[in-house]
C-alpha cells in the first residue's frame, strides 16, 4: 500500500483532481484501532484483493484528458467531498461512450398532494352552496375536500392549532381561528389557497366566531366574555364592542365566563344571541346597544342552536340536559329533557348524564324537527363507545362510533337560517375517521366515503411505490377487490361534491402498496395524484390464531402485532408478491383469478451466528467452500413441520414464532399463498428479524437475510438452497485469523409497530429492530453508552441489501450468469453465483447450485441498494417470468413452458467491460465496471449524517440515483458519473416513521408517511412542478346563490326588522369609530398578491409589482391621453361650428330670425 509521500509527489507533478483516487483507497483501507476483528480482517482481505500496478495508474492519469475525468464537491449531509475514479484505460473508453442527458434543470422538489385522514382534527366547516368541506387540525393544517379529485392541503405557518373554521358561503373564501389568537382569511379562488389577511389579537383569547350568511362582518367572542366585530373585506377591527359587564345584569357578582356561542336571530339580523359558559344567555340589540333579554340556567352551556322561525332556541348543558327556551318567557326553560337519563319519580330531577357537547336543532317542512347531539350518555354505561344521537319525533336513534367525536355538522338544503332547514345528512368528524350519515332514510345508513380516509385502519409499517407499472394491473386488482367491498351503504351520491377536477397530462399508472401492523396489505391506485383502494390482502390468514393460554412463544419476541408487515417486494410483471413480517417469516404469493382450496406449504430455516473459538487455518490447507452435496441434505433437514412443539422445561429450539395452518384453506381470487418460510428458535434464542428481502420470478428464488446470515430458498421446488451465517459467506477466501466475537445477548425483546420511534438510535441497531418502537424502549436506547453500541454494531454483520441480476460473478468472466448481490451492514458486497438448470423442464426437478463467487467489493457504511446499467448507459432490469394464472385449467391442460424475459443482453465477444454496477451505502455511492471490477466513480455523499433511503430510478428515459439523508437533504445524482443534479434541504428527520416509509420511484415521484394517518406525495421533476397547477382540482366554481323563499306579506310585515338592518352603518368607522391599535394587529397575507405573475417575494417580487404598477399606470395614462386628444378634437370642431354660426347670424336683425 502506498504511503503519503508518493501521493504528494503525484499531486505536485500532475495537479489533477483524479488524485482523490489515491486518497480514497488509502483512507478506506486504513484500519482503526477501535475496529472489531471481523471488520479488520475483511478490510485486510479487500486490501489484498485490490492490488494494482502503480504505473497503470499513472498511464491512466496521463492518457485521460481533463474533459474525460471530473471531480465534484458536495456539502450535503456534512460537507463531504466527492470525486471520479478512473483507474484504467478500458474504463475510460466505456465512460466516453455514454452521453448523459440529465441536467440540473430537470429537477425541482415540490409537494404535490396529501392523502389520508387529517391527523389530530379539531374543527369542521361546510359551504352548503359550493358543497365543499374543510377540516382543521391541531398542527395548524387545513384540508379542503370536494368531489373525488378535489383534495387540497394548506398549512398555517405558525403551526398553531385550528380552533374554528367559517366559510364565506359561495364567496370562495374561508376564515380560520387558531390557538395563537389569530384570524386568517384564505382565498379559495385559486388552486393553492393562500392567506389574504391575518388579524392577531394581543390582549384577548379567541373562543368563538360567527359569520352571518351574506354578511361581511364577523363576530368574535373572547375568553374575557367580550364580543368584537371584524370587517372581512379589510380585516380591520370595528370600534363596536359588546363588553361582558354591559351584557349581563349589573347586580350579577360573578364573571359569566368565556363566550361559547354567537349567532344572529333568524327573525331579526339586528339581534345577536350571546352564550356564556356559566349558563347565561344574552339577547343583544345591536342598534340600541343593550340587552333585550337575559336567560340564566344552573348548568354550564356547551352549545346553542336556533329554531328557524327565530322564536325559540335550544341549549345543551354539562349535565346531559337539553333546554328549549322561548323568547316570550325567558324566565325558565320552555322544555327540559335529559334524553339518556333514567326516569325518576314525580317531583324528582332526572339523573345527570355526561355533557352534551353540541346540539343542532333542524326543522323540516313535512315532518318533525331533527334534534341531533353528541355525548349525553349515562355515567353507568362507561364501556359504551362515543355516540351520536338522532331524535326525530318520538324516535331516538343512537349511532355508536369507533372513535371519539370531535365535531359534527348537519347538512341542510338551504343556506338561509330563516327557512325550513330540511336536513339531509350529518357529517361526523371523529378522531380517526370521517363519516357521513344519510338522514333521508329511516335506518340512517352511512355514505361510502370516496376519499382514502382508512389508510391508518391499522397503523402503516412500510410502503412501496410503483410508477409507470403495467396498465392492466389496476383494472385486474380493482376487479378482484370490488368483490370484497362492504355492503349496506346509502344508495345516494356522496353529498360533498363541490369543486372541479380534470385528468391532467400525467396518465401513466401508479400503484402504492402499504403494509400494516395487523398483517394486512393494501394496494392503492395512485394515478393522476388521486388515491383509491384497489385490493386488500390479509397475510395473517395463513397462520393459526393465537389462543389465550397457549403459551408465549410469539409474544416473547413481539409483545403486540405479531403479524406486522416489515418489508414488501413486488414484481408487477410476473405478479409475484412477497412480504416479510416482524415475527421472522416470509410469505410468497402468486396471483390468480380463480378460487382454490389447498394446503399451505411451509419451510423452516435455521439461521445461526456461531460462537467460535479462534480459528487459524493455514492458507494452503484451507478447505474450499463446502460441497453442495453436503450442504443440501442439511438444509433440507431444516425444513420440517411447522407445528413442532418443544417439551416443557426444555430449551426452545427449531420452533417457529407462528403456527401455519395445516388444514386445507380456501383462497379467494387474488393473491394466494405459495410458500411460507419461517426462521426458528436456536438454542433458546428467538429468531432475529429479517433486514433484507429479494425475489426473482425468473429464477424462482427468494433470498432474505438478517443480522445472523443469509437464506436462499427455491420457491418452485420448495427447498432451502442456502442457510449460512454471514461469516461463513467469506469462508472460501477468508484466510486470516479470526478473534472470538462479542458475547451474544440472551434475548431480543421487540416492541410493537403501532407507534413509530423518533429516538436517535444507531442505524445498525435499528435494522435489527421492528420498523417501529414504542416509547418504553426509547429510554433504554437513550441510556446506552457509545461503547456498548459500538460492540453491538460490530458483533454481528447484518445482511442489509439483496439484488438478483444477470451479471459477471467473478473478475474477468467472459459471459454473464445469474447472480445474487449481497450487501452487509459493514459495507461489504459479496456476489453469489446461481447455477440453474439449462433446460426449462429440468427446473422443476434438478437442484440449483448456490456458491459464493469469492468476489468482494467494499463501501463506507451499510449497503442500501444495487442496480446495473449496460455499456450504453441504459438501466438494466432484472429478468422476470411472464405471468400466467397458476389455476387456469385450460392453460394447465396444454403443454406449458415458463416464459422468462431476459432484459440483459448477453456479453459480446470483444474484450472489455460490458456492465456498470451501481452500489449505494449509507455514506457513499460507487460505480463499478464489470467484469474487471474497476471502480469508475465514487461519490462521498455524507460524512456527518447517513442515507436513509436510496433508489436508482428512471426519469426522462435516463437513470439517476435518488437519496434521502437523515439530515433532511434530498439528493439526485446522474448515472453513471454520480454528478450531483439536486441537493435540497427538504425535510429534517423528526421521527423514524419518515425514515421507514420514504421511497422514490420512477418519473420523479416519491412519498412518505408524514403522520400516522397521512401520506405525503412529492415530486423531484421540474416538468411535473410546472404542470402541477393543471393537475390540481378547483376548489371554487361559479354557482348562483339560491334565492330566498318568498316570506309572504304577513311574515314580512310582522316577522321582524332584519331586512332593513344595515351593519355597515352600525359597525363602520363613521359611527363606531376605530378600535384600539393595541387590541389587534393587522398582518397582510402573501395571498393578496399571489395573482401577480412572476411575483416570487423579496426584492424580485417588489420589482415585479412595481413594474406591473408602472405598466398599469402607463396604460391608464395612455388611455387618458387618447381621451384628452379626442376631447380637444371635439372642442375644436365645436369652436369651428360656433364661429360659423356666429358669422352667419352676425348682421341679421332680430326680426329676420
Amino acid at each position: 500500500m502506498m504511503g503519503e509521500e508518493p501521493g504528494r509527489w503525484l499531486q505536485s507533478k500532475y495537479r489533477l483532481p483524479n488524485i482523490v483516487f489515491l486518497k480514497i483507497k488509502y483512507s478506506e483501507l486504513n484500519v482503526s484501532k477501535k475496529e472489531s476483528p471481523p471488520l479488520r480482517e475483511r478490510r485486510s482481505l479487500v486490501c489484498k484483493m485490490k492490488k494494482f500496478n502503480f504505473r497503470k495508474v499513472l498511464d491512466g492519469l496521463t492518457a485521460s484528458s481533463p474533459g474525460s475525468s471530473s471531480s465534484s464537491g458536495s456539502n450535503s449531509g456534512g460537507g463531504a467531498g466527492s470525486g471520479s475514479v478512473h483507474p484504467a484505460g478500458t474504463a475510460g473508453v466505456l465512460r466516453e461512450e455514454i452521453q448523459e442527458t440529465l441536467t440540473s434543470e430537470y429537477f425541482q422538489i415540490c409537494k404535490t398532494v396529501r392523502h389520508g385522514f387529517p391527523h389530530q382534527p379539531t374543527a369542521l366547516a361546510f359551504d352548503p352552496v359550493q358543497k365543499i368541506l374543510a377540516i382543521g387540525t391541531r398542527t395548524g393544517a387545513i384540508r379542503i375536500l370536494g368531489r373525488p379529485g378535489v383534495d387540497c392541503y394548506c398549512q398555517h405557518e405558525s403551526g398553531a392549532a385550528v380552533l374554528q373554521l367559517q366559510f364565506l358561503i359561495n364567496e370562495g373564501a374561508l376564515v380560520s381561528a387558531s390557538s395563537d389568537d389569530t384570524l386568517h382569511l384564505w382565498n379559495l379562488r385559486q388552486k393553492k389557497p393562500a392567506i389574504l389577511h391575518s388579524l392577531k389579537f394581543n390582549r384577548e383569547r379567541i373562543t368563538y366566531c360567527h359569520l352571518p350568511f351574506q354578511s361581511k362582518w364577523l363576530y368574535v367572542g373572547t375568553e374575557r366574555g367580550n364580543t368584537h366585530i371584524v370587517n372581512i373585506e379589510s380585516f380591520i377591527l370595528s370600534g363596536y364592542v359588546i363588553m361582558w359587564n354591559k351584557a349581563i345584569e349589573l347586580s350579577t357578582k360573578t364573571h359569566p365566563g368565556p363566550v361559547v356561542h354567537l349567532s344572529d336571530s333568524p327573525r331579526d339580523e339586528g339581534k345577536l344571541l350571546i352564550g356564556y359558559e356559566n349558563g347565561t344567555v344574552v339577547f343583544w340589540d345591536l342598534k340600541s346597544k343593550r340587552a333585550e333579554l337575559r336567560v340564566y340556567y344552573d348548568e354550564a352551556i356547551h352549545s346553542i342552536d336556533w329554531h328557524h322561525e327565530g322564536k325559540q332556541f335550544m341549549c345543551s348543558h354539562s349535565d346531559g340536559s337539553l333546554t328549549l327556551w322561548n323568547l316570550k318567557s325567558p324566565s325558565r326553560p320552555f322544555q327540559t329533557t335529559i334524553p339518556h337519563g333514567k326516569s325518576q319519580k314525580e317531583g324528582r330531577k332526572s339523573e345527570s348524564c355526561k355533557p352534551i357537547l353540541k346540539v343542532e336543532y333542524k326543522t323540516c317542512k313535512n315532518s318533525e324537527p331533527f334534534i341531533i347531539f353528541s355525548g349525553g350518555l349515562s355515567y353507568d354505561k362507561a364501556c359504551r363507545r362515543p355516540s351520536l344521537t338522532i331524535m326525530h319525533g318520538k324516535a331516538i336513534t343512537v349511532l355508536e362510533m369507533d372513535h371519539p367525536i370531535v365535531e359534527f355538522l348537519t347538512l341542510c338544503e338551504t343556506p338561509y337560517p330563516n327557512e325550513f332547514q330540511e336536513p339531509y345528512a350529518v357529517v361526523v368528524l371523529l378522531e380517526k375517521d370521517l363519516i357521513v350519515v344519510d338522514l333521508t332514510q329511516s335506518n340512517f345508513p352511512i355514505f361510502e366515503n370516496p376519499y382514502p380516509m382508512d389508510i391508518h385502519e391499522s397503523p402503516v409499517t412500510c410502503t412501496a411505490y410503483f410508477a409507470d407499472c403495467p396498465p392492466d394491473l389496476i383494472l385486474v386488482l380493482y376487479s378482484i377487490g370490488v368483490k370484497h367491498k362492504k355492503q349496506g351503504y346509502s344508495n345516494k351520491e356522496w353529498p360533498i361534491s363541490g369543486g372541479a377536477w380534470n385528468l391532467g397530462a400525467q396518465t401513466y399508472p401508479e400503484i402504492i402498496i402499504t403494509g400494516h401492523a395487523d398483517g394486512s396489505i393494501k394496494f392503492w391506485d395512485a394515478s393522476a395524484i388521486t388515491l383509491q383502494m384497489l385490493y386488500k390482502l390479509k397475510t395473517s390468514k395463513v397462520f393459526e390464531k393465537q389462543k389465550l393460554g397457549e403459551g408465549k412463544q410469539t409474544y416473547e419476541i413481539v409483545e403486540e402485532d405479531p403479524f406486522a408487515i416489515q418489508m414488501i417486494y413486488w414484481c408487477p410483471e410476473s405478479r409475484i408478491f412477497c412480504v416479510s413480517g416482524v415475527s421472522a417469516y416470509v410469505i410468497i404469493y402468486r396471483f390468480s383469478r380463480y378460487e382454490i382450496t389447498t394446503e399451505i406449504v411451509s419451510l423452516e430455516v435455521r439461521l445461526q451466528y456461531d460462537v467460535e473459538d479462534i480459528i487459524t487455518p493455514e492458507p494452503e490447507t484451507s478447505p474450499p467452500f463446502p460441497d453442495l452435496s453436503a450442504q443440501l441434505p442439511s438444509s433440507r433437514s431444516l425444513s420440517g413441520s411447522t407445528n413442532t412443539v418443544a417439551s416443557e422445561g426444555v430449551t426452545k429450539d427449531s420452533i417457529p414464532c407462528l403456527n401455519v395452518k395445516t388444514r386445507p384453506v380456501r383462497m379467494p381470487p387474488g393473491y394466494q399463498a405459495e410458500l411460507v418460510i419461517q426462521l426458528v428458535w436456536v438454542d433458546g434464542e428467538p429468531p432475529q428479524q429479517i433486514t433484507s428481502l429479494a425475489v426473482s420470478s425468473a429464477y424462482g428464488i427468494v433470498a432474505f437475510g438478517n443480522c445472523n446470515g443469509l437464506a436462499v430458498v427455491d420457491f418452485i421446488q420448495k427447498t432451502v438452497l442456502l442457510s449460512m451465517g454471514t461469516i461463513d459467506l467469506y469462508r472460501s477466501s477468508d484466510l486470516y485469523q479470526r478473534q472470538p466475537r462479542s458475547p451474544r445477548k440472551n434475548k431480543q425483546f421487540i416492541a410493537g409497530l403501532t407507534e413509530l420511534s423518533d429516538s436517535p438510535v444507531p442505524l445498525e441497531l435499528e435494522r435489527c429492530k421492528s420498523p417501529t418502537s414504542e416509547n418504553r424502549e426509547n429510554s433504554y436506547n437513550r441510556s446506552r453508552s457509545s461503547s456498548i453500541s459500538s460492540i453491538d454494531k460490530d458483533s454481528k454483520e447484518a445482511i442489509t441489501a439483496l439484488y438478483f441480476m444477470e451479471s459477471f460473478a467473478r473478475k474477468n468472466d467472459s459471459t454473464i450468469s445469474p447472480c445474487l448481490f449481497v450487501g452487509t451492514s459493514l459495507g461489504m458486497v459479496l456476489i453469489i453465483s446461481l447455477n440453474l438448470p439449462l433446460a426449462d423442464e429440468q427446473r422443476f426437478t434438478e437442484p440449483i447450485v448456490v456458491l459464493p463467487s469469492g468476489t468482494f467489493l467494499s463501501l463506507k457504511g451499510a449497503v442500501l441498494t444495487f442496480s446495473c446499467m449496460d455499456r450504453t448507459g441504459g438501466l438494466m432490469q432484472p429478468p422476470y417470468e411472464v405471468w400466467r394464472d397458476p389455476n387456469n385449467i385450460d392453460e394447465n391442460e396444454k403443454s406449458w413452458r415458463r416464459k422468462v424475459v431476459m432484459n440483459s443482453s448477453s456479453a459480446s465477444q470483444e474484450i472489455g467491460d460490458h456492465q456498470y454496477t451501481i452500489i449505494c451505502s449509507e455514506k457513499q455511492a460507487k460505480v463499478f465496471s464489470l467484469p474487471s471490477q474497476t471502480c469508475l466513480y465514487v461519490h462521498n455523499i455524507t460524512e456527518t449524517s447517513f442515507i436513509l433511503q436510496a433508489n436508482v430510478v428512471v426519469m426522462c428515459n435516463s437513470a439517476c440515483l435518488a437519496c434521502f439523508c437523515a439530515n433532511g437533504h434530498i439528493m439526485i445524482m446522474s448515472l453513471p458519473s454520480l454528478r450531483p443534479m439536486l441537493d435540497v434541504n427538504y425535510l429534517p428527520l423528526t421521527d423514524m416513521r419518515i425514515a421507514r416509509t420514504f421511497c422514490f420511484t420512477n418519473e420523479g415521484q416519491a412519498l412518505y408517511l408524514v403522520s400516522p394517518t397521512e401520506i405525503q406525495r412529492l415530486t423531484y421533476s421540474q416538468e411535473m412542478c410546472d404542470n402541477l397547477q393543471d393537475m390540481l382540482g378547483d376548489l371554487f366554481t361559479p354557482i348562483e346563490t339560491p334565492e330566498a323563499q318568498n316570506r309572504g306579506f304577513l311574515k314580512g310585515l310582522f316577522g321582524g326588522s332584519g331586512q332593513t338592518f344595515d351593519r355597515e352603518e352600525l359597525f363602520g368607522e363613521a359611527s363606531a369609530g376605530k378600535a384600539s391599535r393595541s387590541l389587534a394587529q393587522h398582518i397582510p397575507g402573501p395571498g393578496s398578491i399571489e395573482g401577480m405573475k412572476g411575483a416570487a417575494g423579496g426584492v424580485m417580487g417588489e420589482l415585479t409589482r412595481a413594474r406591473i404598477a408602472l405598466d398599469e399606470r402607463g396604460q391608464r395614462l395612455g388611455e387618458l391621453e387618447e381621451k384628452t386628444a379626442g376631447m380637444m378634437t371635439s372642442a375644436e370642431a365645436f369652436s369651428k361650428h360656433a364661429h360659423e354660426l356666429m358669422l352667419k347670424y352676425k348682421d341679421k336683425k332680430w326680426y329676420q330670425f
